[in-house]
């Protein structure tokens, strides 16, 4: 995005919050940014388009710190997942997201409260995935569940912890999210021990179907070019370490549940180092692009 795009969405942001989304018109942005009706439409063909322009903005921000505090991390560590929440949290906060949600949710424009919901998903979906790294194989029935309770917590406890503590400056989000985390980790234990669910796990599928289909042809592409390079390999002085480099990054990609990027590209820079044959160069490119795909 360029910096004068940018700049525009910055100011509407400004008066999206200061006189509201439904109250602000094109001209008042036009005016608060300095820029001409042309250049507006060149970038949005609509207010609602900006708006929408801003949220994606604030979700990749939010999405490539959850990504970098994951960096070299245990993924079950509970402590990165309240440290992923707060920083969530911090980035709404800072950008006055509660107020500009509520206006949407209770507006008639339902192209843009469809967009919300899909946010919604989005982040129960998140939770859902890192709940699984979190807790053991026996809970995993209930996480959706959990999930969907966490989610209703936090929200709750957030909006009227802010609520009632506006004359203090320094509100900690940090109580607010630990508080949250430590109530959910009972809940979790109490559902297993009742055998109690509402949600079977299996609905997500239905909501994100494209994550499956990914997941179909990282498998089918996997099982396509790893034999190749095998048969490359087969014959060299090295071939125990590339079966092994080959099979760890087959495994990882397939079989954790976050893929450990860092440790899959070794893995395939030590293979790149071989120049074995054209078909194996030519494999290892393919699946070097594979992992690019999966990190985009």
């Amino acid at each position: 995005m360029n910096d004068r795009k940018q700049h525009v969405i910055q100011k509407a942001h400004q008066l999206f919050v200061e006189k509201g989304f439904q109250s602000t018109s094109i001209q008042d942005i036009l005016d608060y940014s300095g820029i001409a009706k042309g250049t507006f439409y060149n970038y949005f063909s609509s207010k609602n388009e900006l708006l929408i322009e801003l949220f994606k903005s604030i979700n990749a921000e939010v999405e490539a710190g959850r990504k970098k505090l994951l960096i070299g991390q245990d993924p079950s560590d509970i402590e990165i997942f309240i440290q992923q929440i707060e920083l969530q949290m911090k980035i709404n906060k800072k950008n006055k997201l509660l107020t500009l949600f509520e206006e949407v949710m209770v507006s008639n424009d339902e192209d843009l409260k469809g967009l919300l919901k899909k946010g919604q998903l989005k982040l129960l979906h998140w939770v859902y995935e890192r709940f699984q790294d979190i807790f053991d194989e026996g809970k995993k029935p209930y996480l959706l569940d959990s999930t969907i309770m966490f989610l209703g917590i936090l929200h709750h406890n957030m909006k009227y912890y802010l609520m009632l503590n506006q004359s203090n400056a320094t509100a900690d989000i940090k109580q607010v999210v630990r508080y949250s985390v430590d109530r959910i980790l009972h809940i979790v234990k109490e559902l297993e021990a009742s055998n109690q669910k509402l949600f079977e796990p299996e609905l997500l599928q239905h909501l994100f179907p494209e994550e499956n289909r990914q997941k179909q042809d990282l498998q089918i592409e996997l099982t396509r070019i790893v034999p190749i390079l095998k048969k490359e390999a087969a014959t060299t002085s090295e071939k125990e370490k590339h079966f092994e480099l080959l099979d760890f990054i087959h495994e990882e990609l397939l079989h954790s549940k976050k893929h450990r990027m860092f440790l899959i590209e070794g893995a395939l820079l030590t293979l790149k180092k071989d120049t074995l044959s054209k078909v194996w160069l030519k494999h290892i490119k393919e699946l070097e692009e594979l992992i690019k795909q999966l990190k985009r």
